[in-house]
């Protein structure tokens, strides 16, 4: 836990410092215990913040005490800049506008607090923050944006994000003898572009339908041979992060059902590695829903996927109307972040429990499943 005048000295070093001061003392208040930490490892994640407006929700996770804050895509809004009192949407086109949109967020001041607490941080980018909506491998800053997202996340110097094509990395967590890896996948600096639908958009639709081209790609040739080496590697459970939803996609937005013939090679591809134990964060879609695709709709899964989506880390309540075969309780579209709990069994290690869980503002619970390692095995 960080000290006191360590915390203090991140606020004291900004503008209005003895307000941001008496800010650090309730937040390191908060965040000293109240709320009993009964699992074994806690992950917390989330996506899609925009950094021009409030982020109190920071205060509602630090009650968590995550071991690991997964920031999973939309940490910015780069390619949204104010322009003589106008918000003004489009590709950035200035690499400076990467290091001025991150600056943004380090100087909220609830996230800063929140950024020293947490043991470790990590993310991943999706659109806004890539540099450009819906962008893909087209993107012409997309270098430039890398180097901005590897400033930001604090990458050490020998890391192998500096010589790669692509943000993708993972880390494993070792604690008490058992362990979870963290991949972090990249679907945008290597994906095709998507298929826009040439009817335009149907009613309560996404502009996108299902390509047909075997030959396109979502994470690109290095990227699925890492990932291939990745899901061979010794893990008692696994996160897979992707920036956009890989279960749910008859919404027709963004996500691995744009591209059939790529989810199907990310299901095959765990069962050809054997990678037991797997399941999938997402964002992007400012809504939080859970999915499980059990083959509902044709797919063949190497066992039930699942596919705990969270995304608006400070956007305000709106009706949402859209199917999800996979869906498993209830969507919401307002403020919210996920909590991945594991609890281990001593016994029987196929009996540990991983719970998914879905939080609004002042830690209101909006949905949580729950379920044994043993079901995610081969």
């Amino acid at each position: 836990m960080v000290k006191l005048n360590q915390l203090s000295s991140i606020f004291l070093n900004h503008s209005g410092g003895a307000c941001f001061f008496l800010f650090s003392i309730c937040l390191l208040a908060i965040s000293s215990g109240s709320v009993a930490k009964d699992a074994d490892i806690v992950i917390a994640f989330g996506s899609c913040a925009k950094e021009t407006e409030d982020q109190p929700v920071w205060l509602d996770i630090a009650k968590h005490q995550p071991d690991a804050f997964l920031f999973i895509g939309d940490n910015t809004y780069a390619d949204v800049q104010e322009i003589n009192g106008e918000l003004k949407y489009g590709p950035v086109i200035n690499p400076e506008r990467f290091k001025q949109a991150y600056d943004a967020v380090n100087n909220i001041p609830q996230f800063a607090a929140f950024r020293k607490q947490v043991p470790l941080l990590m993310g991943s980018w999706d659109d806004h923050d890539y540099g450009a909506n819906d962008a893909g491998k087209e993107y012409f800053l997309k270098a430039q944006s890398q180097a901005a997202f590897v400033e930001f996340f604090e990458f050490d110097r020998n890391h192998p994000i500096h010589n790669q094509e692509g943000i993708y990395h993972s880390k494993t967590l070792q604690k008490d003898g058992k362990s979870i890896q963290i991949i972090i996948l990249d679907t945008r600096y290597h994906r095709d572009e998507l298929t826009k639908n040439p009817l335009g958009r149907p009613q309560g639709k996404g502009p996108y339908i299902q390509s047909t081209k075997t030959s396109d790609t979502i994470l690109g040739k290095a990227q699925w041979l890492w990932l291939e080496e990745q899901l061979t590697q010794v893990a008692d459970i696994r996160i897979v992060v992707s920036s956009i939803q890989v279960v749910a996609y008859e919404h027709s937005w963004e996500g691995w059902g744009t591209m059939p013939s790529q989810r199907d090679a990310l299901y095959n591809l765990i069962r050809k590695t054997g990678a037991n134990g797997l399941i999938f964060l997402s964002g992007d879609r400012h809504l939080m829903e859970i999915s499980k695709d059990e083959g509902q709709l044709g797919h063949k899964v190497p066992y039930p996927m699942w596919d705990f989506t969270s995304s608006g880390l400070n956007q305000t309540y709106s009706p949402v109307n859209e199917q999800n075969t996979f869906r498993v309780g209830k969507v919401v579209r307002d403020t919210n972040y996920g909590v991945v709990s594991v609890r281990w069994n001593k016994e029987d290690l196929m009996k540990s429990t991983i719970e998914l869980a879905a939080f609004g503002l002042h830690q209101k619970p909006l949905e949580k499943v729950s379920f044994v390692l043993g079901e995610l095995q081969l």
